[in-house]
């Protein structure tokens, strides 16, 4: 079996892509839990504080890692508009 592909954000990235756990959704290695998870918790309105409480294996340098990892994707999306009908849509 070939090594997990890793997301690099830097030397020591805590994000990780590997086909053989959830499907190769990115998460935070050395976990089963993904960077959406920690994301959707986020904007559910739960804490720092509270996410490292109920999940004891992570930290707040993996969630800032999650929170990175979607800054970048963002980052270097792009958007193109299309004509449909008579209207933009993108």
């Amino acid at each position: 079996m070939p090594p997990p592909l890793s997301m690099f954000m830097n030397a020591q990235s805590r994000i990780i892509l590997d086909p053989s756990v959830l499907s190769g959704k990115p998460i935070i290695r050395g976990t089963r839990i993904s960077v959406d998870l920690v994301l959707d918790l986020l904007a559910s309105g739960w804490d720092e504080a509270t996410i490292v409480k109920e999940y004891p294996g992570l930290c707040r340098d993996d969630i800032l890692a999650c929170i990175r990892y979607a800054q970048e994707i963002i980052r270097s999306e792009r958007v193109y508009s299309t004509t449909h009908k008579g209207k933009i849509t993108g």
